[in-house]
């Protein structure tokens, strides 16, 4: 089989955070720190897998976090018909990843059983955990689920012919990563395992944590999946946009070709 392109498409950022809002440990916290927020588009031929959905205006309203595009106009430029998604991953439930969900309603979903369990358990009983969460993204997963448009993940899994997903946990209890065979290799998208090179390659884990230790395993997780360190790609650094070439908008970056010149950690 052929390999897969991918095209990281930034949809939102927030440019008004330190690096506090990033990293634990960190000596430098009042430091300006800006976050991008990404989907990702996998596609080989006719085959189209989307990596997570964003978020659209009315929970940008909601949380007084704005976006740029809405994900189904960011997603334009690539031709690409929301109706016309049938297989959506869900690297985890959080708002800025399953806030779209809706959106592309003829979808079958491919989760970690871990994350429904965590996002509809007892956990969600306390505020900081349950505060990166949107009620609503949850219950349209479990509408889905109850019409038989959710596939359920326990670790390791083939989603298609090259592209596998594997629960990391940390952020989020059922967090995964995606890896995809490509032209230079295989390619992680880290998803929020890694929001930023830094966090990785640093070992400085962000500050929203269900478990420390699976966080930190994550890292040597994302490390072992990748062909190379250069292709473990970030879930929210505006660096990847200079490490990897622009796409057919300016919004939309193509990773599969690899990364730019030296790789710099």
């Amino acid at each position: 089989m052929s390999d897969w392109e991918i095209y990281a498409i930034k949809y939102a950022d927030r440019n008004a955070r330190t690096r506090r809002d990033s990293f634990l440990f960190d000596d430098n916290h009042d430091a300006p720190h800006a976050m991008d927020y990404f989907m990702w588009l996998l596609r080989r031929g006719d085959e189209v897998i989307l990596v997570d959905t964003g978020y659209d205006d009315t929970e940008a309203a909601s949380r007084g976090r704005p976006i740029r595009l809405d994900p189904r106009a960011a997603l334009e430029p690539l031709g690409v018909v929301p109706q016309e998604i049938t297989q959506v991953i869900v690297t985890h439930l959080h708002y800025d990843h399953a806030g779209g969900l809706h959106l592309f309603p003829n979808a079958t979903l491919h989760m970690q059983a871990a994350e429904m369990a965590y996002a509809t358990g007892p956990c969600m009983c306390h505020d900081t955990l349950r505060m990166p969460f949107t009620a609503g993204h949850v219950c349209e997963a479990v509408r889905r689920l109850y019409a038989g448009q959710v596939v359920f993940h326990d670790g390791d899994a083939e989603v298609a012919e090259g592209v596998t997903v594997h629960r990391i946990g940390g952020h989020s209890r059922g967090l995964q990563g995606v890896r995809v065979r490509t032209g230079c290799g295989w390619i992680v998208l880290a998803s929020d395992a890694a929001h930023f090179y830094e966090n990785i390659f640093a070992r400085k884990p962000f500050p929203i944590v269900v478990d420390l230790q699976d966080m930190l395993d994550g890292f040597d997780t994302l490390l072992r999946l990748a062909s190379r360190p250069e292709l473990i790609v970030p879930g929210h650094d505006p660096l990847v946009r200079d490490r990897f070439p622009r796409g057919v908008a300016d919004h939309i970056i193509r990773l599969d070709p690899g990364p730019l010149g030296a790789f710099a950690r």
